[in-house]
């Protein structure tokens, strides 16, 4: 019956799952409120004047691209779609501290259509070289100053084969006098660092700046925490992500990935190290003196090792009650040397020395329990206490943990405003790849949240709606998800196989019922007549045992007030015989008396 109400319970489920499904497409379907009946009417109608026709799919909807144009104020916006890198300079440059084969940033960038595109004329810059030094920067229309506004960069990024180990992270290049972009290298100087980084199994989404410590004018990289969220899948899906940095005045960052906040903090509590140094610091010069005791406890001096304590005791011994198994081949050794064996015809005993056969077990050891010299087994030994040590004890001359004592920071500053960063006046890719074919697409660096918005829906939300119109149905989104996570091939089975091992169990296992026609043959009762004949029974048996039950109680109630009943009869009868007696005796006397003769007739 369990297995029966489960079944019951997931059809129901699925059932319901399927009305709501169909009630949601019936919502989807138009705002127009419809009369039934006369729709009912003529659909009957329609539907005995039309012939059946092989149904056909529908088409699938086409979305037409358009390059992007920004709705308004912008320091940058690249979109690739004229099919140049106009604008763009290849660097020329060579890293420092590396070999002269691999020291060139000599990886090639080309502008192409995205593989297996689902928007004709939609380009994007590639990195197409893998295992290369890559560098390409661009001008911005004019400086970003950091002032009262916010930065906003957005860009898109799609591993077209996946991501073995490299990054396509951007760099906003620090506006200064040497900055040269047919040179611009790992150590060109940059104010913002920002996307996506992978290496092994590390997934990175980088934020980092560069801040200024205001006493000593030199720089110090500032590394945002890491976010929550799993960041696995936009390296993995090969699908195009949306990757955005939000950098407000009030020093407050978001970092978002299709459109979707992943990370956000302040930059004043957030970052690693922190903007602001500490207060104060440790003394280096501090010292901890000789006789500072950092132990809590120690041995007890006071204690002394128990007569009895045996620290040579071993602690395994011999089974004394161990004997040995019966059929034990003392005699025998556990190997033998190989009789199918041969000596190799090269072997030169002169060179080898003596050839001997290699060992085996020895078969005759199979059947028995062991062979060879018999030894007892080793157990625990009960009198092993090991090496004594005194206890411990609380140390009463405990001083704690020694710290170096607090000094003022000489290096101390206070900067209430990281935001207000270094000017920033070119943007620029510098990137290592293990992973050919990464696409990038769709720059734009401005300051209104709604002018990215709109970019972002012009570009990226084209690419997605056109990626949506041409999957096929949940049945293949299904299939993708599960080539990208195998587990879920068991969710999917389970989930067929459940449900059809639970129909078959259940026709399995119910019995068989006799069909109407086999009823009409017979006399015998229809099911209905058998259940009411069963119910009737049941009852009637259900009424004779509360009968049964208060006959029996009657009868023990009876029983015991027949007991007092009858001391009470005894004394009454008793009582009644002595008061009968003296009447007899009295009435026996009255007639033997002369008076009471009656005559005799002769």
């Amino acid at each position: 019956m369990e297995l029966k109400w489960l079944l019951y319970v997931t059809l129901l489920a699925l059932g319901t799952l399927a009305v709501q499904a169909n009630d949601m497409d019936d919502d989807n379907d138009g705002d127009d409120v419809v009369d039934i009946e006369d729709d009912l009417d003529d659909g009957i109608e329609e539907a005995e004047e039309l012939k059946p026709e092989t149904s056909t799919p529908p088409p699938t909807p086409k979305v037409t691209y358009k390059a992007p144009v920004p709705t308004g104020e912008v320091y940058f916006a690249e979109s690739f779609d004229k099919g140049t890198l106009d604008g763009w300079i290849l660097s020329r440059a060579k890293k420092d501290d590396t070999d002269d084969e691999i020291a060139k940033y000599d990886g090639k960038w080309e502008v192409q259509d995205m593989k297996d595109t689902k928007l004709p004329g939609d380009k994007g810059l590639v990195l197409v070289t893998r295992a290369k030094h890559h560098a390409i920067s661009s001008k911005l229309s004019k400086p970003f100053v950091f002032d009262t506004k916010p930065l906003i960069i957005q860009y898109e990024v799609n591993f077209q084969n996946g991501i073995e180990c490299g990054g396509a992270y951007v760099k906003l290049l620090s506006k200064t006098p040497e900055l040269n972009l047919d040179q611009f290298h790992d150590k060109t100087p940059y104010t913002i660092m920002f996307g996506p980084d992978k290496c092994g199994e590390d997934y990175k989404l980088h934020f980092i700046f560069r801040h200024k410590n205001p006493k000593t004018g030199k720089y110090e990289e500032k590394h945002a925490k890491r976010p929550d969220a799993d960041l696995k899948t936009y390296f993995t899906d090969k699908k195009t992500h949306l990757y955005t940095l939000v950098l407000n005045p009030d020093n407050s960052f978001e970092i978002l990935v299709d459109q979707t906040v992943v990370n956000s903090g302040n930059l004043l509590n957030d970052m690693s190290p922190p903007v602001n140094p500490p207060r104060e610091i440790e003394d280096p010069n501090d010292q901890k003196p000789e006789d500072w005791d950092e132990r809590p406890k120690i041995p007890d001096p006071d204690a002394v090792k128990p007569d009895d304590w045996d620290e040579d005791a071993p602690a395994k011994i011999a089974d004394e009650n161990a004997v040995k198994p019966e059929g034990w081949l003392d005699d025998e050794p556990e190997y033998v040397a190989d009789p199918d064996a041969e000596k190799p015809e090269d072997w030169d005993e002169d060179m080898d020395g003596e050839w001997e056969a290699p060992q085996i077990a020895n078969p005759k050891c199979e059947t028995a329990p062991g062979c060879g010299t018999w030894q007892r087994p080793m157990i625990d030994n009960p009198n092993y206490k090991g090496k004594w040590k005194p206890p411990m004890i609380d140390n009463v001359n405990y001083q704690g943990i020694w710290k170096p004592r607090k000094i003022p920071n000489p290096d101390f500053f206070e900067d209430l405003e990281p935001f207000k960063m270094t000017p920033f006046s070119a943007v620029g890719l510098e990137l290592w790849s293990m992973t050919s074919d990464i696409f990038f697409d769709n720059f734009i660096i401005c300051t209104e949240r709604a002018v990215a918005d709109d970019w972002a829906s012009d570009g990226w939300g084209l690419k997605k709606a056109a990626d949506g119109a041409a999957e096929s149905g949940v049945v293949g989104q299904m299939m993708a998800a599960a080539e990208e996570r195998p587990w879920l091939w068991v969710v999917y089975i389970l989930t067929v196989a459940l449900p059809v091992f639970l129909v078959i169990l259940f026709y399995c296992s119910g019995k068989k019922q006799p069909s109407a026609a086999e009823y009409k043959k017979t006399d015998a009762p229809q099911p209905d007549v058998i259940d009411e004949e069963k119910e009737e029974e049941k009852d009637k048996g259900d009424k004779e045992e509360e009968e049964e039950e208060e006959a029996e109680a009657n009868e023990e109630k009876l029983g015991s007030d027949a007991d007092i009943g009858s001391v009470s009869q005894e004394e009454e009868e008793e009582e009644e015989e002595e008061d009968r007696k003296p009447a007899s005796e009295e009435e026996e006397t009255v007639n033997r008396s002369p008076r009471n003769r009656k005559p005799r007739k002769d």
